[in-house]
């Protein structure tokens, strides 16, 4: 069966195949590439983990028995970092328990070798389908247009709309990434977050956004309660790291407050002892 040819005004998706049999590697990447796809070869599982560490794939092809580690350590590995890519498993191991392992650590597909070269780009092409619709229900990294709406400082947020509303006003569009924020800030109250933590969650992990960028939005949401009459102040900077959202801590009111009731005590207390 001949390959489907993708024009070449579509975008190509990136695959990363990850396979130590060199020859079978090359010819996955000549196929790929002839049906319309662009393609990576990394023949560890270490080699893999460090390219999504750094760049962005748009699915991994990925055997099970390597070299220097599994499979699915390697997938593992990719989970822990934050990298949602779709995997598809190519093995020759035919072990229902081992195809029942890999789908239930959440890989899309599995392959055993042999196979149709046919059939494999048509598996990539539906995982790729679906990962484009399961994107288009993501508002940022951290939320999704399901997610229930949440209150923070006097405002409520709703996903599902993108929209924000203060007391004694209608409802107004915020931007996908200042709701992104927003929610990330809302779920981790208490907690120092670093800017790249805060970067990551909100742009992805291949995001190439400076801390200045981070701090401009961050800025933009102030006004945006100042205007309707509300304070960010549980939002605060820790210099050198990022924010913390802490809406149990003391405001800089009454943090300034403590400190002259402090003060006006040890005055007293010199002038009780003179």
């Amino acid at each position: 069966m001949p390959p489907v040819i993708v024009s070449s005004a579509e975008p190509k998706p990136l695959i990363l195949i990850v396979e130590d049999e060199v020859q079978l590697a090359d010819l996955i990447a000549a196929y790929l590439k002839f049906a319309g796809m662009r393609t990576h070869i990394c023949n560890r599982g270490a080699h893999a983990a460090k390219f999504l560490k750094e760049k962005f794939a748009n699915l991994l092809l990925l055997d099970i028995n390597l070299p220097d580690k599994s499979g699915f350590e390697v997938m593992q590995e990719i989970r822990a970092m934050g990298t949602g890519i779709p995997v598809i498993f190519l093995t020759g191991n035919v072990e229902e328990t081992s195809k029942l392992r890999g789908l239930e650590m959440g890989a899309e597909d599995y392959i055993t070798k042999p196979f149709s070269y046919a059939e494999l780009a048509a598996r990539i092409r539906t995982v790729l389908r679906r990962a484009e619709v399961k994107a288009d229900q993501d508002v940022t990294t951290n939320v999704k247009l399901s997610d229930a709406p949440f209150n923070l400082c006097g405002a409520t947020l709703k996903p599902e709309r993108l929209e924000i509303s203060f007391p004694k006003s209608a409802a107004l569009k915020i931007g996908r990434k200042e709701m992104g924020l927003l929610a990330y800030l809302n779920a981790h109250r208490g907690r120092v977050i670093t800017r790249q933590a805060l970067i990551h969650a909100v742009w992805g992990v291949h995001a190439n956004v400076q801390s200045r960028s981070l701090d401009q939005y961050i800025l933009k949401l102030r006004v945006l309660f100042g205007t309707h009459g509300l304070n960010l102040w549980p939002l605060r900077s820790v210099h050198g790291i990022g924010y913390i959202f802490d809406p149990n801590g003391v405001p800089k009111e009454g943090r300034a407050s403590g400190s002259m009731r402090k003060a006006k005590k040890s005055q007293a207390s010199v002038v009780l002892r003179k």
